[in-house]
C-alpha cells in the first residue's frame, strides 16, 4: 500500500535521525513545502566541534517542576534546530512549510518554529520534555501533530 505524504516524510525522518552523532535520542527533522523537501536536520554538535560520538556526552542535570531529575546532553543541537540552522544558512525561507520531526519539540525548538513561519508540525512521539510545546504552538497558530501518543524513551534518559 502506498504511505500518505506524511507516513512517506515521517520515515525519512527516521533515515535522516541515522546521521545523529549523539546515541541519546537519535532524532530527525525534515521540513517540506508542497511535498518538496526544503531541508533536514538531525542531532549534532555545532559544525567543526567535538561529536559525543567521538568524545562521549556532556550531561547536565536538569529539574522538572514535578521534581523528577533528567540528564540531558548539552553537547548537541535538536534536530528540530538543525534544519532551521540549514535552511537560514542557505537562505531557504520556511514560512508556511511543514516539519517532520521524529520527537515532540522541546520548549526552544517550539519557540523557534513559531519565529520562522513553520505552518504545520508532525511528530511520531511525545518528548518527555515536551510540556509546553503545545501551548507555545498552538499561541503561534501552528497546527501540531503527534502520530503516536506516547513518549519516546531512550537509555539515560
Amino acid at each position: 500500500m502506498r504511505p500518505s505524504w506524511d507516513e512517506y516524510f515521517l520515515s525519512l525522518v527516521d533515515q535522516v535521525a541515522t546521521r545523529a552523532t549523539c546515541d541519546r535520542g537519535k532524532s530527525g527533522a525534515v521540513v517540506v513545502r508542497e511535498k518538496r523537501i526544503i531541508c533536514t536536520g538531525y542531532v549534532g554538535s555545532p559544525s567543526g566541534m567535538p561529536h559525543c560520538d567521538e568524545v562521549g556526552h556532556d550531561l547536565k542535570k536538569v529539574i522538572d517542576d514535578d521534581g523528577t531529575v533528567r540528564q540531558h546532553c548539552v553537547r548537541t543541537i535538536h534536530a528540530e534546530q538543525n534544519a532551521i540552522i540549514q535552511a537560514a544558512r542557505y537562505g531557504l525561507p520556511l514560512e508556511g512549510t511543514t516539519m517532520y520531526c521524529s520527537m515532540e519539540p522541546c520548549r526552544v525548538c517550539a519557540m523557534l518554529i513559531a519565529s520562522t513561519g513553520i505552518s504545520r508540525v508532525v511528530a511520531r512521539r511525545r518528548y518527555h520534555a515536551g510540556g509546553d510545546t503545545p501551548r507555545i504552538l498552538a499561541s503561534a497558530g501552528v497546527e501540531f501533530e503527534i502520530v503516536e501518543d506516547v513518549v519516546q524513551e531512550y537509555d539515560g534518559q
